[in-house]
């Protein structure tokens, strides 16, 4: 009960401000919460991490690629293979709408995102996961965060 609520305020807050960014802390107690730490072997760290050189922590980012593609949410998450975004055919692997991705509960994202991690490549799908934290130290990500 106290997890599905903390991830409701956390939206609500979100929503109330409409802002689409999410503090470095309180994204790390959400996926905490989530089981996300050690998950596939990878820590808190290294989802916050990903989460900041995909995103810079924004939730509602969208980008376009240079094959036509787009990426969708905090993750970056791919729609030509991830989500079905209607653009294009998409294997839709999470089996989610690339818009679910966007939203600020974050479960979606949370959800397809360890669906990615669980493959052979885990985060080494994300580029720019592979060129700014694999390998580092990254324990920083979470100074000054207080999680249960």
């Amino acid at each position: 009960m106290t997890k599905v609520l903390f991830i409701y305020l956390v939206s609500s807050f979100l929503a109330l401000n409409q802002a689409s960014l999410i503090s470095r802390c309180d994204l790390a107690q959400v996926l905490q919460l989530e089981d996300l730490d050690g998950f596939e072997g990878y820590s808190l760290s290294d989802w916050l991490c990903l989460a900041f050189v995909e995103s810079k922590f924004n939730i509602s980012k969208i980008n376009e690629n240079a094959d036509g593609s787009f990426d969708y949410g905090l993750f970056q998450i791919n729609g030509h293979y991830w989500c079905n975004d209607y653009r294009s055919h998409s294997e839709n692997l999470c089996q989610v709408d690339c818009q679910d991705l966007l939203n600020p509960n974050l479960l979606a994202g949370i959800h397809c995102a360890k669906r990615i991690v669980s493959g052979a490549r885990g985060m080494n799908n994300w580029v720019e996961w592979r060129l700014h934290c694999s390998g580092r130290p990254l324990s920083y990500w979470l100074t000054g965060c207080r999680l249960g």
